[in-house]
Formats: C-alpha cells, sequence, structure tokens
C-alpha cells in the first residue's frame, strides 16, 4: 500500500490534474466506479487501477473484469485513504480511480455528421455536450484552439463517461476546411433551426460562452441557425443550445 503523497507514482499520477501533463504522458484519470465501469464496458486501455482497501474488499468483481490495458500497464494500486483524496481531487471519492490512456485521434475527412467547439471555455460544458453528442448520435468532437481539454477531471466527470465513446479531435483554425461538412454555426441572428433544413451531413459549430463563434470560422461557414426565445431572454447555456442544436438537427435530416 502506498502511504506517502511524495511517491513518485502518486507525483505522476497527481500532475494529470494538468493538461500539461496529460499531454506529456499521454494519460488522463477517471474517478469513480460508474466512470470506471463505462470506461471498460467501451474498451479504454487502463494504464493503472488505483483503489482504497475499503474499496478493493468490497468490489473485486469490478476490478478484475477489466481486461484491456496499455502495454506498460502498472496494475492494480493500493493507496492509503489520504491518499486517494488527494489524487481524486474530490469531497466524497469513491475509492477507485482509472488511469487512461489518451487517444490520440486524427482528422479524418469523412461524411458523418460532428461537433465543432470553437473556444467553449469552461470544461463542464465541454463534457456536457459531449455527453449529448453521444446520446444523440455523433460520433466525433473537433476541438480548436481555446477550448477547453476535454479530457480534464472536470470534463470526464461532466460527460459522465461520453468521452469514452466519441472521438475528440483537437484541430487547428488553418485545418477547419479539411473537415469536410458543411459548416452549421450558431448565432442569435441565424434562421430558425426549426425552419432550416440541414444537409445530410454536417458539423454544428458551437461557440464561446461570451464572444461566439469566432470570426475566421463564422467566414467559412456555410449554414447560420438560430434558437427562438422568448422576449426578455438573453441566451442559453452553450451546453443547452447545443443539445437542442444537436438533437433538432439530427431528427429533421432523419424525417
Amino acid at each position: 500500500m502506498i502511504i506517502s503523497k511524495s511517491n513518485e507514482f502518486i507525483k505522476k499520477i497527481r500532475a494529470l490534474q494538468d493538461k500539461k501533463w496529460r499531454d506529456e504522458y499521454g494519460l488522463y484519470v477517471a474517478t469513480g466506479e460508474k466512470l470506471v465501469k463505462t470506461a471498460r464496458d467501451f474498451g479504454c486501455e487502463f494504464y493503472a487501477i488505483i483503489t482504497t482497501a475499503n474499496f478493493k474488499e468490497n468490489h473485486a468483481e469490478l476490478i478484475n473484469s477489466i481486461t484491456t490495458f496499455t502495454n506498460d500497464y502498472k496494475g492494480e494500486i493500493e493507496v492509503s485513504e489520504e491518499v486517494f483524496k488527494h489524487l481524486a481531487n474530490e469531497v466524497s471519492p469513491q475509492g477507485i480511480l482509472a488511469v487512461l490512456k489518451k487517444p490520440q485521434n486524427q482528422l479524418v475527412n469523412d461524411s458523418e455528421s460532428a461537433i465543432l467547439l470553437d473556444g467553449v471555455a469552461d470544461p463542464t460544458n465541454v463534457g456536457a455536450i459531449i455527453r449529448t453528442a453521444l446520446a444523440s448520435g455523433y460520433k466525433k468532437v473537433f476541438a480548436l484552439e481555446g477550448t477547453a481539454d476535454a479530457f480534464s477531471p472536470k470534463s470526464v466527470r461532466a460527460s459522465m463517461g461520453g468521452v469514452f465513446g466519441v472521438s475528440v479531435i483537437n484541430v487547428s483554425r488553418n485545418s477547419v476546411k479539411e473537415i469536410g461538412l458543411p459548416l452549421i454555426v450558431a448565432d442569435m441572428f441565424g434562421e430558425s433551426v426549426y425552419t432550416f433544413n440541414p444537409p445530410s451531413k454536417f458539423c454544428l459549430v458551437i461557440g464561446n460562452e461570451g464572444n461566439g463563434v469566432s470570426k475566421e470560422v463564422k467566414s467559412v461557414a456555410t449554414h447560420v441557425v438560430s434558437i427562438p426565445m422568448e422576449k426578455g431572454t438573453e441566451s442559453l447555456n452553450a451546453s443547452v443550445s447545443a443539445g437542442i442544436l444537436m438533437y433538432t438537427l439530427k431528427y429533421k435530416k432523419e424525417i
């Protein structure tokens, strides 16, 4: 059992709170029984499984059911309650934490409808959008510079495991055209999404919470849509807007 926060392995896992080290090590963290089960079910590659003695004693079946590992898998590692709280960074951690291999998805031009996040800054919004994307049938989420990291602990939690089931692909502003799909921009001055007839395949763009879609992306967009709102309503939360648009466009193109 590891009981010291100064242990080199513990310091490495703790460092995964920061994007710099997630990118450096190619790893990220999913905390809690539900997320670990979901990661297992989606076939994610486990680098390490970290547990407390109490959790291990009562959930051996879950731990033994995980069979997809990285080539340098570190095994199931037991730590003290204090060390686990240090790693999980939660008020009431459940006693299990998975360290997972971060997928290296590449931009490939194809015909599947997708989502493009253009500077969505709140990791909770990013996670919620990914969760809805998976639920509504979008399998690719592109992320431009300035978008919160989909593999941050907050994003992973907010996605409720959605990040395991979609391909998150980082793209530069210079390569947006290479997505190869008509870009539908969400903007308050666009055509009502309820009268708009979407193309059979498209990429829905969700902009920054405060500033909306960037000028660079707007300049190459093929369609602009809006969500009609009652007078006196200024705007909707980015993830709420994204959910309405994702389902509406998906439903309309399948009629």
